[in-house]
């Protein structure tokens, strides 16, 4: 009898993969290109080069999906996993700026820190079983939770920006979210799956006459440009700044494998612990290519998580279609302009319901869990106002050492912290055996048929 195919492995028609792929690249694409320009302002960098660290970036970014998606040998983890710059180490590498290192010193301590993690990686996979519904679940809605206000803060005009919340930027938010929702609500098939794209497309066009899409670098970029490795210079390792961004590696991972364990829930292909081991080790070999491709340490980006539950498309060769797209933008300076002319307020939109769906996934994923013991109730409450705390009060955790900045200033790894060390004070700990059964035990039977390639 054939062996049906599982979504994530069923390839799509071109034109479906085209469209939702190109969706997941433009919710990425704004926190892609958000950390080489402030690593690039922070360096005081001409504009030429900054516009070279962001075509590195999303070359980089291109590439690293691809092995996450595809998987080759002990790399990858073949669920639809998007790539990019992580937020995490922002703070150490803007303190290597100040502080003289270069270019060439971050680069190399980003090298540095690629292979410690691929290193550990299989450590990391043994932690799966510390990893129960009531700590995934904690985790997956602290990420979305942290999520929203970015979503909001682009909603607004983005932060800082002189005009940050003008009814104008509101209203094209407004109008994006609402375009997604009817179009879920009353399309079907092939619409509904992108139907983050049509409400971004048709939030572009509602921004065009209010002045909000800003062209002026298209005609300035260039049609072609190679992404040269080392084209700063060979790079150069400190070993303070090594172990400053070797901890910050930790910390990503960590973030990591909650959102692995999210993607696995909505995809509906539970993650094994080799699974997590060749995920994380791709973020350890993405963080390496980073530092020879002129950019920064890489980790997987949470906000496409809430796309794949909006649209239903689980296929992992749509992700790769985007690894291609990026690649694609790295080398062809004016379509990345272009793409890059899209305004923050549209982005906000579909942010709030992508994040949201993340959120959503949380929530879902507690309702399995067993609350008749209150010690579950301190778990989950505990877990999430401690991972609320950057949100609520960013200067909560200003006077601690500066060692400690990647651990107190996410909340999904502090949340990911009480809620593994709390879990294991209150309940006993689960075997890698009992968690897979457990979320094995969730999958519709004609699911549990779907073969792997391996």
């Amino acid at each position: 009898m054939a062996v049906s195919t599982h979504p994530v492995d069923e390839v799509l028609p071109f034109g479906q993969m085209l469209a939702v792929g190109i969706q997941h690249v433009l919710v990425m694409y704004a926190g892609a290109i958000a950390v080489p320009l402030i690593i690039g302002a922070a360096l005081k960098l001409p504009k030429d080069q900054v516009a070279f660290l962001i075509s590195s970036d999303l070359f980089a970014c291109g590439l690293v999906t691809l092995i996450q998606c595809i998987g080759i040998w002990k790399f990858g983890i073949r669920l639809p996993v998007i790539m990019g710059v992580s937020f995490a180490p922002v703070g150490p590498m803007v303190a290597m700026a100040n502080s003289g290192a270069g270019l060439t010193g971050i680069f190399g301590a980003t090298m540095a820190a690629g292979v410690f993690a691929i290193l550990i990686a299989p450590f990391f996979g043994r932690l799966m079983r510390f990893f129960p519904p009531i700590v995934t679940g904690t985790i997956i809605l602290t990420i979305g939770i942290t999520l929203f206000p970015v979503a909001i803060n682009w909603a607004g005009g983005g932060r800082g920006s002189p005009a940050f919340g003008e009814p104008r930027n509101l209203l094209i938010a407004v109008v994006v979210l609402l375009a997604i929702l009817l179009i879920n609500k009353y399309l079907k098939g092939f619409l509904a799956n992108i139907s983050v794209l049509l409400g971004m497309v048709i939030g572009f066009l509602l921004a065009l006459p209010f002045g909000l899409v800003d062209f002026s670098g298209i005609g300035r970029a260039a049609w072609f440009a190679p992404v040269r490795p080392f084209a700063f210079g060979m790079p150069t390792f400190d070993v303070a700044a090594i172990a400053s961004l070797c901890l910050v590696m930790v910390v990503i991972m960590v973030e990591s494998l909650g959102m692995f364990l999210a993607l696995g829930d909505l995809t509906r292909r539970p993650v094994t612990r080799d699974d997590a081991s060749r995920g994380l080790r791709t973020d350890g070999l993405g963080t390496l290519i980073g530092g020879i491709f002129n950019t920064f340490p890489h980790s997987s980006f949470s906000q496409n998580i809430g796309l794949v539950g909006i649209t239903g498309v689980r296929s992992r060769w749509v992700v790769v279609v985007s690894g291609v797209l990026l690649m694609l933008l790295g080398l062809l300076p004016k379509l990345a302009n272009f793409i890059a002319s899209i305004p923050v307020v549209v982005l906000g939109g579909a942010g709030i319901a992508m994040f949201g769906m993340v959120a959503a996934t949380g929530v879902k994923i507690l309702s399995k869990v067993d609350y008749e013991s209150k010690n579950n109730l301190l778990i989950v409450a505990i877990s999430l106002g401690v991972g609320v705390i950057p949100l609520a009060a960013p200067t909560f955790f200003h006077l601690m050492p500066s060692w400690a900045a990647p651990l107190t200033h996410s909340g999904i790894t502090l949340a990911a912290i009480f809620a593994i060390v709390l879990n294991a004070f209150f309940n006993r700990g689960e075997t890698i055996e009992e968690v897979e059964r457990q979320l094995a035990e969730e999958l519709p039977m004609s699911l549990r048929t779907g073969q792997r390639d391996e």
